[in-house]
């Protein structure tokens, strides 16, 4: 049995068909290990680290950063025993194999890797309960061989010596030239071995944005990788310098001749497009608003982050709102629902979405079971949802399932704004900004907290009387929150 292994780009889960290769995290030549994170992988929905399936040396890799991949087709070549010497080749170039030639039907088929040195259950391509193959999110890949996408010829430099063919598995299609030769790779000036510099993709906006070159860098992350500190170090001398001369190289960069930029649609913005298209004309909106006074809910976060047991925790006022909703789900169940065509599913669990702006675009992971948490075990989840989200981490699970939503448009200044609904749910909340404001209190105009709730809804499910008692019941929470929680629970 060959030791050489290719590695299929694996289901992502709910039902994705393909993925952008954002960031090799290895190149040919790494040892790894076992579930090693290998590439960083972006779906429609989230960008997702992928996990070596074979501990090993890598051998070739198919395919550059930047381009995208279906899944089931090899993406990674790993020798499995590089203790045992080195690939024996043939008088051709090309590596030989213990297997029989392949036949011509074998070489038009995409090949899974071979099941010896099986994983263990519960790991990527390992078994799953009901003999299923277990994939990153949830069960059930593909079960049709991955078609592959016709390929432009590419002819290889005259002047240039002509790398070793990449290593493949005995009867399989024939593969694409690897990206990186298997010759050991040299060392740059500032002792990185050379190949793709490795760095996140948030990593690489702030590199740009700072007019920082990541290949003059030296990691002090992980394999080498580059992270925001080694390029806020770069970028510390130059800081001095007006800000307009970088905002002006960029600018004339990103617009061509005819003064204008054309952005591929892809990735979570391409998913986003589709969702708020879809939902907009099939779910009837209707969006009422709120002006509440949340003085004494501010005041309430004041004295929880003063307690003890509350010291290390994040308190902010969406803390309040998203109890705020929970609580009034609980009275009106209703608006925790979703159209089924000829029913509407009424659920019992809420998965609370809180919809984030990343360097990615918009996206709306959800904290499952949010009903059942506690306030500080909330606090906890959305904090825990919010660092994931920034950092990039945010996983397809995560994303789905969702079944209500808050936005918070406050943190941008914003008042309020009249919410897309997420697709399968029935309401959306808008959290606008907290401003001091002349309000007329006790009989008298005094300066108060003030903010203002936009609530879109789904006007097959909800009509104008449940939306209004749902939106009023949360504005209540905010007004008063102690005497909402006496008088609810």
């Amino acid at each position: 049995m060959s030791r050489i292994k290719e590695f299929n780009l694996p289901d992502l889960g709910e039902g994705l068909t393909e993925g952008e290769i954002l960031a090799w995290l290895v190149k040919v030549g790494d040892t790894i290990e076992l579930n090693q994170p290998i590439v960083e992988v972006e779906t429609a929905k989230a960008a997702v680290e992928i996990p070596a399936k074979w501990a090993g040396q890598v051998q070739a890799i198919f395919h550059p950063e930047g381009s995208t991949v279906e899944v089931g087709t090899p993406i990674i070549a790993i020798d499995t025993d590089p203790g045992a010497g080195p690939v024996e080749q043939s008088t051709t170039g090309a590596p030989t194999t213990d297997l029989p030639a392949p036949s011509a039907a074998s070489l038009a088929a995409v090949e899974v890797a071979p099941t010896e040195g099986a994983v263990e259950p519960g790991l990527i391509g390992g078994p799953a309960p009901g003999g299923r193959t277990a994939v990153l999110v949830g069960y059930g890949p593909r079960t049709t061989a991955a078609k592959r996408r016709p390929r432009k010829d590419t002819t290889p430099a005259a002047s240039a010596p002509a790398p070793a063919a990449p290593v493949q598995v005995g009867p399989a299609r024939v593969s694409p030239a690897p990206v990186q030769p298997t010759s050991v790779p040299t060392v740059n000036g500032n002792g990185r071995s050379g190949g793709p510099v490795l760095a996140k993709p948030p990593v690489r906006k702030l590199a740009k944005d700072l007019g920082v070159d990541l290949a003059t860098l030296t990691g002090s992350g992980p394999s080498g990788s580059i992270t925001r500190e080694d390029v806020q170090r770069a970028a510390a001398p130059a800081a001095a310098e007006p800000p307009t001369v970088t905002t002006s190289a960029s600018s004339a960069a990103s617009f061509g001749a005819d003064r204008e930029q054309r952005i591929p649609v892809k990735g979570v913005r391409k998913l986003t497009a589709e969702n708020m298209s879809r939902s907009a004309f099939t779910a009837p909106h209707v969006t009422e608003f709120l002006t509440v006074d949340v003085t004494r809910a501010m005041k309430a976060l004041d004295r929880l982050r003063g307690r003890r047991e509350w010291r290390d925790v994040r308190v902010s006022p969406l803390l309040l709102v998203a109890k705020a909703v929970l609580l009034a789900v609980r009275r009106h169940p209703l608006v925790n629902s979703s159209w089924a065509g000829d029913e509407i599913v009424v659920k019992e669990y809420v998965n609370l979405g809180i919809a984030a702006a990343t360097e990615r675009g918009l996206i709306v992971p959800n904290i499952k079971d949010a009903g059942r948490l506690t306030l500080r075990e909330l606090a906890d989840a959305m904090t825990d949802l919010v660092q994931t989200a920034k950092a990039g981490k945010t996983s397809p699970a995560d994303m789905s399932g969702g079944t209500l939503t808050i936005t918070n448009v406050g943190v941008f200044g914003v008042d309020t704004g009249t919410p897309i609904l997420p697709p399968g749910e029935s309401a959306i909340l808008a959290f606008g900004a907290v401003r001091e404001q002349p309000w007329v209190h006790k009989g008298k105009v005094k300066p108060r907290l003030v903010t203002t709730l936009g609530l879109s809804f789904d006007h097959r499910i909800i009509d104008g009387e449940l939306g209004s008692k749902f939106l009023r019941d949360v504005g209540d929470f905010l007004a008063d929150p102690e005497a909402a929680l006496l008088a609810w629970t």
